[in-house]
């Protein structure tokens, strides 16, 4: 089995794990869009130590990471400006479908959740035609 595998497998275990460690602990589903959202317009105030470590945590573990295992090829475009015109449409696009991959995917799938299921094909799909559009039309990436 390639490595790359591994490492998603590796990776989904530890999401899986991380959102039934959050709901059983606090009751609430583990959606890393909304915890970073109550931190940027406020409304995770009565919890945002908590919140500032998970996000923390987001960031961290991936770096820790790849001190070990180095840095992976990505491909990733070296275009600066559809990095962030892409990091802000995907902030947007949580903020709109109240949710993200996280609290979506993988929490809401996991429930049989049907708004979940039908947020979690929709942006499938759109994440599917914008790199369908931006690489093969527009040649941006």
């Amino acid at each position: 089995m390639e490595i790359d595998w591994i490492y998603g497998l590796i990776g989904g275990l530890m999401i899986g794990a991380a959102a039934a460690t959050f709901l059983l602990f606090n009751g609430r589903i583990m959606g890393a869009s909304g915890l970073l959202g109550g931190l940027v317009d406020g409304t995770g105030r009565g919890n945002w130590t908590e919140r500032a470590a998970f996000i923390g945590a987001l960031v961290a573990v991936p770096a820790a990471v790849t001190l070990f295992t180095g840095q992976p090829d990505t491909h990733l475009t070296s275009n600066v400006a559809v990095i962030i015109a892409a990091g802000l449409l995907v902030g947007i696009g949580t903020r709109l479908a109240n949710g993200c991959t996280s609290g979506h995917g993988v929490c809401g799938i996991s429930r049989l959740s049907l708004r979940g299921i039908v947020a979690t094909v929709f942006y499938l799909l759109g994440g599917g035609l914008t790199v369908l559009a931006f690489r093969h039309v527009l040649e941006v990436i």
